[in-house]
């Protein structure tokens, strides 16, 4: 058998490899240079189909046989070529949960915030399109459909958490961020299921619209196998990127728990905030609320403590995609995910200038200790009441600070003693 470089292709290929297997395979090439022009004319001299171009991370994806693979490892310019794996989705009481009839009540809704759902499609259910259409833009990476849709039933669900206004249940089932916009990209299939190549596109036609729909966070309740080291996983370069352009990245971190070192990718990301998932008991209370035994624990492939915190994602009702007045219950860090977003959308909405590592911090700061491993929990269950409040406190100290300083200059014993100082130079320069 002949010998490779194993630091360029990852695991589940070198297993294909040393199984002599000889069927085309599903890849992604990353060059060293992020030239895709350069990858494109080694591909095309192979006679190879590109199936897929990755500028955002400088790759291509494609099927190739393995004396292909064995040729591009050989090239210096090639830095690692890893399996175009599977994506999947990872399958009222909630919001009160997380306290976030707090913000509401301060009247931050979400209003004018987009947040991108990359997912299954989302449907026109009511409570996304009455008394306003809220989503605002729509891409089919699957089906190249223009209409938004949703064949699954997942994205819709997510969305809903995020956004519902509660239309159809008066209320009842109200998303944490009932004002907020939906940007709707579908990236997997009617089964739940895409390739890390379409994640990787949907996420990169997120950052190149971000300024037309004002796009400010990403939604990715889903996840892959973390068989590559971050700094070689493609979903993870396509999320620092994402950050990097200043949005804010929320992920699922799976639901292969209670078995350690099982986060998924791109939740192995330490730029993203990793959504763990709590067994709430449907009750407001945190007394009796639990890690959801299918929540997936840290650390990470690469030793990194995640997840950085968790929240509801037991029986969650939202919207469904089989009707525009119905609502279905599930279960999921995919559930837990969007009460984080829908999060992040209300902090925006108080605070446009925050930059994606300034959100974070502040909602790691604000969550509540479960007195769980750190691996199990992050920093806690995430706390919207701790979080508005600290700030409502603190605006009001500096209101406060300003009135005693006005108070203080406008004193008369103040003014007598500047007219007094002024007097007194004006006696020294004569």
């Amino acid at each position: 058998m002949r010998r490779i470089r194993s630091s360029k292709i990852c695991p589940i290929i070198s297993a294909k490899l040393s199984s002599q297997s000889l069927e085309e395979l599903p890849v992604i090439i990353q060059s060293n240079s992020n030239d895709s022009n350069h990858l494109n004319s080694l591909i095309q001299n192979m006679s190879v189909k590109i199936k897929n171009e990755l500028p955002l991370i400088g790759g291509i994806s494609c099927n190739l046989s393995t004396e292909a693979i064995y040729r591009l490892a050989e090239d210096p310019n090639i830095e690692y070529i890893s399996f175009d794996s599977k994506v999947f989705a990872l399958m009222d009481i909630g919001t009160a949960t997380i306290g976030g009839n707090f913000p509401h009540d301060k009247n931050y809704l979400g209003e004018g915030v987009t947040v991108a759902v990359i997912d299954t499609g989302v449907s026109p259910h009511n409570d996304l399109m009455k008394p306003n259409e809220r989503i605002v833009g729509f891409k089919d990476f699957v089906n190249d459909k223009t209409s938004p849709y949703d064949d699954n039933g997942h994205g819709t669900h997510v969305a809903g958490i995020i956004a519902s206004n509660g239309y159809s249940s008066r209320g009842k089932y109200a998303g944490v961020a009932p004002k907020a916009n939906i940007l709707a990209i579908k990236a997997l299939d009617e089964n739940g299921s895409g390739n890390t190549s379409n994640i990787v596109k949907a996420i990169s036609w997120a950052i190149e619209t971000k300024s037309q729909y004002n796009t400010k966070v990403i939604n990715l309740s889903l996840g892959s196998p973390a068989n590559n080291p971050c700094s070689k996983d493609p979903l993870c370069k396509a999320v620092t990127k994402a950050v990097n352009s200043g949005i804010v990245v929320v992920v699922a971190a799976g639901n292969s728990g209670p078995l350690a070192s099982s986060i998924l990718s791109p939740g192995i990301n330490p730029d993203v905030i990793t959504v763990g998932a709590v067994d709430d008991n449907r009750t407001i209370e945190h007394s009796d609320d639990t890690i959801a035994s299918f929540s997936s624990r840290g650390p990470t492939i690469d030793g990194i403590t995640k997840p950085d915190l968790v929240s509801p994602g037991v029986n969650i009702m939202s919207l469904s995609n089989k009707k525009a007045d119905d609502y279905v219950s599930l279960s999921g860090t995919s559930m837990a995910t969007p009460f984080v977003s829908g999060s992040v959308a209300l902090m925006l909405e108080k605070d446009q200038n925050l930059s994606p590592r300034e959100v974070k911090r502040k909602l790691l700061d604000s969550c509540i200790d479960m007195k769980e491993s750190k691996e199990s929990q992050g920093v806690g269950m995430i706390n919207l009441e701790k979080l508005f409040k600290d700030a409502a406190s603190g605006e009001k100290e500096k209101g406060e600070l300003n009135q005693d300083t006005s108070q203080f200059f406008n004193s008369p014993i103040v003014e007598t003693f500047l007219v007094l100082l002024f007097v007194m130079l004006l006696l020294e320069n004569n």
